[in-house]
């Protein structure tokens, strides 16, 4: 069933950590903060690279998040600080228009993805004033989307602290729109989950429109996170942006082939609209349609009839004008199939049967194995602890999030979870001195958690 999310605005009495993030505000700024904001991270279930292809995900929202203490003046300034001393300061003017470096991805430049957002929508000729201290508990570049947690974070501070009013369904579609500044061509699943996250239920997330629905996860089964202390940053390589592009292209190859105007359609998902087709009758199609070999741009050209530099404008994002070669047929056979997938974990969990947890296991390893042979966004150290997380008992486990580092997510069956955690420690982290310092960050378990929210203290 689809439910309305808790209120964007919540009361909360102080804990250790506000405490700490209050003190450390005090310190900076020499005032106490008005408020706080907090977005949580994300663990995607199944249903990887597919939501920018206009497909539904199926995330849960993470109990780690990134939380903001911030107060409102006439400084016309934004002055920016993290407790981690790793990331430095930042200010800058209200009266400048707001500058995002893609060449150079700072944290800073995520908060003002947010920022910029917001003063877009509402056409904020200067904003409001603002001291802010970030502090985050979501690891950096783990596939867990510490990044689109930032940007949410910062996008709903600014809407609170600028006296505006929002939908969580509108800010988490400015939030997806404001973080490709940064030049990361997201489809829209990460700020999603984070507003619209509810505690104790994963969600469907279906896009155009936008729409969250419960699903309730197998009693009896816990979902564990483990990191392979591999990082990417989407921003920072092309990794992600190629995917995105090749998927756009197979797209207008699938359109042309079956007489639709290819200029019209961007994504995988609407010609499977336009046909009328099941994803099966997509996945055949793909086999008729695309050869396996890689196309050149040349070839690509030709099928479409259009010039090189139609290419470079209209189908290559500023970070792929380098690319010239494109595996289009593995990468939207993985699309489909992973649709299909989705749908399938989704009617697995509403039915509640006998024998769900082990069905819902295969998914995942047949998404993982997907991700790694088809879109090949996995990467060797992610694929051992894959292994090493089913040769410990999970019942199924995949890569989350963009892949090519980061995290792993396992589903293991709740009695075996301790022993699960021991094994894999000990076969992944242990043997490594720096996997063993980032261990207890690295390896959890984790449960459904809320959306992001406007925090004031009772």
């Amino acid at each position: 069933m689809a439910s309305n999310p808790p209120k964007l605005k919540i009361e909360i009495t102080s804990n250790e950590r506000l405490k700490n993030l209050k003190d450390h505000f005090e310190a900076k700024f020499g005032e106490s903060p008005l408020f706080y904001a907090c977005a949580p991270g994300r663990v995607n279930l199944i249903g990887e690279h597919i939501d920018y292809c206009g497909y539904s995900v199926l995330p849960m929202a993470i109990e780690q998040n990134i939380l903001a203490a911030v107060s409102v003046n006439n400084s016309g300034t934004i002055q920016l600080a993290n407790t981690n001393p790793q990331y430095q300061d930042f200010k800058v003017s209200c009266s400048e228009d707001i500058v995002i470096d893609r060449e150079n991805p700072k944290w800073y430049y995520y908060f003002l993805c947010g920022v910029k957002g917001i003063q877009e929508k509402f056409g904020i000729g200067r904003l409001a004033g603002m001291s802010c201290v970030v502090d985050g508990t979501i690891p950096p570049s783990s596939g867990l989307s510490s990044s689109s947690a930032l940007v949410c974070c910062s996008g709903l501070l600014t809407m609170e602290a600028n006296q505006k009013s929002l939908s969580k369904v509108d800010l988490a579609e400015i939030c997806t729109k404001s973080e490709r500044y940064i030049g990361t061509e997201g489809g829209g699943m990460d700020q999603s989950i984070s507003f619209l996250a509810e505690k104790g239920t994963a969600k469907l997330i279906e896009f155009q429109p936008l729409r969250a629905t419960d699903v309730q996860l197998p009693d009896g089964a816990v979902f564990v996170i483990s990191n392979c202390c591999v990082e990417m940053n989407k921003a920072a390589s092309s990794h992600y942006n190629i995917r995105v592009v090749e998927c756009r292209i197979a797209t207008k190859m699938l359109a042309q082939a079956r007489g639709l105007d290819p200029s019209r359609l961007m994504k995988l998902s609407q010609v499977q609209t336009e046909l009328k087709a099941s994803l099966e009758e997509m996945l055949a199609l793909v086999d008729e349609v695309l050869h396996p070999e890689p196309y050149s741009c040349e070839e690509i050209c030709k099928v479409l009839g259009i010039s090189t530099e139609q290419m470079c404008t209209e189908l290559l994002s500023a970070n792929t004008q380098h690319v010239t070669n494109f595996k289009l047929h593995q990468r939207a056979k993985h699309v489909y199939g992973e649709a299909e997938r989705v749908m399938r974990f989704k009617s697995i969990c509403d039915a509640g049967a006998a024998g769900s947890i082990a069905l819902l296991g295969e998914l995942m390893n047949q998404s993982h194995a997907s991700c790694r042979d088809q879109y090949e966004c996995s990467c060797p150290e992610l694929d051992r602890l894959v292994d090493i997380c089913l040769k410990s008992g999970a019942v199924g486990s995949r890569l989350t999030g963009a892949g090519w580092g980061g995290c792993a997510v396992s589903m293991v069956t709740s009695e075996k979870a301790a022993s699960f955690l021991r094994a894999v420690r000990d076969a992944y982290y242990t043997p490594d001195p720096c996997r063993a310092a980032m261990e207890q960050q690295s390896l959890f378990v984790t449960k459904p958690a809320g959306g992001a929210a406007v925090l004031l203290e009772e």
